[in-house]
């Protein structure tokens, strides 16, 4: 009978638990420029695209120079069609280091954060 329980329980675990997605964060995925990657020209616009849709109003992002000095990029944009993505227009970027920080909240109503870098030449 112990041997039978065994063999079930990972089943009935898996059977018994919510889907992961749905008890998933909003954690980014991937950027546009990458994710500590160096481009060759100033791009036009980050672009981040998170695990999970988003909920506009409550999420952002800002950038800032290698000195700490935030760059003015205007509001974060949301594309209706791509709840999971967010994007942020720029201005022409000197040559130099630029760190991206965006906070998040996911429409399952958690809030997440964090940064990233990415240069210029």
């Amino acid at each position: 009978m112990k041997r039978l329980i065994l063999l079930f329980a990972p089943l009935l675990t898996a059977a018994l638990l919510p889907a992961t997605r749905a008890r998933a964060h909003a954690f980014l995925d991937h950027a546009v420029p990458a994710v500590g990657s160096t481009v060759a020209a100033t791009p036009t616009q980050v672009q981040l695209f998170f695990t999970q849709d988003l909920e506009p109003a409550f999420t952002g992002a800002t950038i800032a120079n290698a000195n700490g000095q935030p760059v003015a990029t205007g509001p974060a944009v949301f594309d209706p069609r791509n709840k999971a993505e967010m994007v942020l227009n720029l201005p022409p970027l000197a040559p130099g280091h630029y760190k991206v920080s965006w906070h998040a909240l996911s429409v399952d109503t958690h809030r997440t954060e964090g940064s990233f870098a990415f240069d210029v030449r």
